[in-house]
């Protein structure tokens, strides 16, 4: 576990070893509500304000892709007010932030299955979104929305059987282009936050060579600060790829 607690701002923190890519699991936010007694839907609405400054502390760090983890293909065992909840919620989200997204130069994207259980209103919000922003190229935000990295793998496999891919041409590279976005860079720094250590089926064909940082900070009191403290923790690590150094 990693203390990402101290409010240093970019103090200590290498501009020219800054992560490409970071990824978060947002975990934490009906434990975050139960503590003060209110709803489960009552944290992933102040998980909202956390988003934001933790997108705003990336674009002021220098990070180009950023992907967070919104809402998993498991996550649809929870209860249905719940997940009704999520899905307006997320809606709404797209509607009241894109906007500034779009003036602060981040590109939208979101990953993950489209299937029947993702309402269409919210999948045109999507679209719109997505559309909206397809120019910016500041920094790239994914929503991993109905999104399950096996799952992922699964569908790259079908689509490679589509296309006739012959079992002596499976390659890393032939599975790689046919996953959801392979122009995507695999993260170099993968965050999850409220003491959990678990991948959760979140980007595993990607995360291979990724570096972990686990928090106990809760979703919804995460801040720029522990972005930054992740940050200067990945920038400490030596990263060999499996090599040694000479």
């Amino acid at each position: 576990m990693v203390d990402l607690d101290a409010n240093l701002g970019l103090e200590g923190i290498d501009p020219k070893r800054i992560p490409v890519h970071v990824a978060c699991v947002m975990d934490g936010n009906g434990r975050w509500a139960k503590k003060r007694g209110l709803p489960r839907t009552a944290g992933h609405t102040a998980g909202e304000e956390a988003l934001m400054d933790t997108i705003n502390g990336a674009l002021e760090v220098g990070v180009k892709w950023l992907t967070v983890y919104a809402f998993s293909t498991e996550n649809w065992k929870r209860p249905p007010d719940e997940v009704r909840f999520l899905m307006r919620f997320n809606e709404s989200l797209l509607v009241r932030r894109r906007d500034e997204l779009h003036a602060k130069g981040v590109r939208i994207r979101f990953t993950g299955r489209r299937d029947w259980r993702v309402p269409r209103r919210l999948l045109r919000r999507i679209d719109e979104s997505v559309e909206l922003t397809r120019g910016n190229r500041l920094m790239t935000l994914t929503i991993a929305f109905n999104y399950g990295g096996r799952a992922e793998i699964v569908d790259a496999v079908a689509s490679m059987i589509a296309d006739g891919v012959q079992a002596s041409k499976v390659s890393e590279k032939i599975i790689r282009s046919h996953m959801y976005f392979p122009d995507m860079p695999d993260p170099d720094l993968v965050i999850r936050t409220s003491g959990e250590y678990r991948i959760s089926n979140f980007l595993l064909w990607e995360l291979a060579y990724s570096e972990l940082v686990f928090s106990d900070v809760l979703w919804p009191d995460f801040r720029r600060r522990h972005l930054f403290g992740a940050i200067r923790e990945y920038q400490s690590r030596d990263r060999r790829y499996g090599g040694l150094e000479v």
